[in-house]
């Protein structure tokens, strides 16, 4: 038994090394990377990869992730910083690609798309794009996640942004996730979904804090009758802006199940109209998002 079989649940990382020493992955499991990911899809079908938002992938692993899960399991990928307008470390860069930028991008310390040649920013969205294609062929391939960060208002400039990333990464299944309260007020909300389904990108809906110039509603709509998404970034408002904290501390929150209930109608809705549905917790402090994971299964069983 699970959830059904449209409504995929699972969490943002399997990897975050505080759920490695929480205790849920069995001692000998917790050592060994490929038998983690392998536990971790015997409990869940699907899983996001948020990784790639710092590094771009290698075929050569994303075709182990693949051989590793079993037949319908989901990966889906958080896009690498670039494609999302995020500045990046060029350390983070393969060193082809480091190699041939003029000297003085080499040594900053942050590098912001628009520092980067045309040419470089097409060949990252290529690269990108081949790193993903083992999951692609095996149908493993989940969406790939579109985060743009809370600079990022609504403008036509900003809806040409994520047209290009449309453009650069054609067939994939394309989710968006804002994080400037712009794009889903009351005024722009029925612009913004009317834009996401016109180019069948799916909107992602999230839980999170409120009251911040970062935060979006949590309201449920379906763009893209291939794909809903739900992510869960839990509502831990005191850390939420805090500065000077890892990225665990600022989701360190444990849904109850009135909470998670909250959305069963919902996601009920979204399934009614999206071929499948992903519900992803993403509260990954130590064994929260896995436990609020297995409820939310339990929750959608009833």
């Amino acid at each position: 038994m699970g959830a059904p079989p449209k409504i995929k649940v699972g969490t943002c990382s399997w990897t975050d090394p505080t759920l490695i020493a929480s205790g849920w992955y069995p001692e000998k499991i917790a050592k060994k990377a490929d038998e983690r990911l392998r536990f971790y899809a015997d409990h869940f079908s699907v899983v996001e990869n948020d990784a790639a938002y710092y590094a771009l992938p290698d075929p050569k692993q994303t075709q182990l992730w693949s051989e590793r899960t079993p037949d319908g399991f989901t990966m889906d990928f958080k896009a690498f910083g670039t494609i999302t307008t995020h500045p990046i470390d060029p350390k983070r860069l393969p060193k082809t690609i480091r190699e041939t930028l003029p000297m003085e991008l080499q040594t900053k310390q942050r590098l912001y798309p628009k520092d980067l040649p045309t040419e470089i920013r097409d060949e990252i969205h290529a690269r990108f794009w081949i790193s993903l294609d083992p999951l692609r062929k095996a149908g493993k391939l989940g969406a790939v996640l579109l985060q743009y960060p809370d600079w990022f208002v609504i403008s036509h400039q900003n809806k040409d942004v994520i047209l290009h990333a449309r453009e650069r990464l054609p067939d994939d299944r394309l989710a968006v996730e804002f994080r400037n309260e712009t794009w889903m007020s009351e005024r722009n909300r029925a612009e913004t979904l009317k834009f996401l389904a016109d180019h069948d990108l799916t909107y992602v809906a999230v839980d999170e804090p409120q009251g911040f110039a970062s935060s979006v509603p949590p309201v449920a709509a379906v763009t893209s009758a291939r794909l809903a998404i739900v992510r869960f970034h839990g509502r831990n408002a005191e850390n939420w802006k805090k500065k000077g904290i890892s990225a665990a501390e600022r989701f360190d929150y444990a849904y109850s199940k009135e909470e998670l209930s909250e959305w069963l109608g919902k996601i009920e809705h979204l399934a009614e109209g999206a071929d499948e549905v992903h519900v992803l917790m993403n509260n990954c402090y130590a064994d929260k998002a896995v436990t609020n994971a297995q409820d939310m299964v339990a929750l959608l069983e009833r």
